[in-house]
């Protein structure tokens, strides 16, 4: 396993490149790049760092928090005061279960659709995306493997980074934020920075 500074140099290098090499098809040009969630605040600012490295070389940087997206599905769906009474009368697991209804169901406000908003109007030949704050999905609210595909489906054509804390086991099997007891998930058919 390389470190994480070598990890990100080589997904900007990646990115840099002409053309881009971060995409396994052309249909889903997204990648992951995995870090341990211990790294957070070393990853925060690397990202910073690798968005001013990329606009200086003539990139669009669109950073896309999960944290906020996830604030903003409960907001457009029912509300916070539903969700903490759900909570109240029924538990944690009826509310994280909730959340994911509201982020997955076309009924509601799925994520994939939030970040669709997000990226409108950007050009996908000098636009890249960052999908940070992802432990706000923590422990298990929607999982990132269903977003990517998700994002597939409604044609986003952004090339994106998914900053996924978490561990590998195997090279495409990834433990969401390197929790033991959940089972590595080895269903994600991109591009792994690990």
């Amino acid at each position: 396993m390389s470190s994480l500074k070598d990890r990100i140099e080589h997904l900007e290098g990646d990115l840099i490149a002409v053309p881009m090499r971060i995409a396994t098809s052309h249909d889903v040009p997204y990648a992951v790049l995995r870090y341990s969630p211990t790294d957070e605040w070393v990853m925060r600012r690397e990202i910073r760092l690798l968005k001013t490295r990329l606009e200086a070389g003539g990139k669009t940087v669109v950073s896309i928090s999960l944290a906020d997206l996830l604030w903003e599905s409960i907001k457009r769906s029912e509300g916070l005061d539903t969700v903490v009474e759900l909570e109240r009368d029924r538990g944690y697991v009826e509310a994280q279960s909730q959340l994911a209804t509201y982020l997955s169901d076309e009924d509601w406000c799925p994520l994939a659709q939030l970040i669709e908003e997000s990226l409108e109007g950007h050009d996908p030949k000098t636009t890249i995306a960052f999908l940070v704050r992802v432990a706000a999905m923590s422990p298990a609210i929607y999982d990132m493997s269903t977003l990517l595909g998700d994002m597939q489906v409604r044609k986003i054509r952004v090339p994106t980074i998914l900053f996924y804390p978490g561990s590998l086991d195997g090279t495409t099997n990834l433990r969401f934020m390197d929790i033991k007891e959940r089972e590595a998930l080895g269903h994600y058919l991109v591009k792994i920075y690990g």
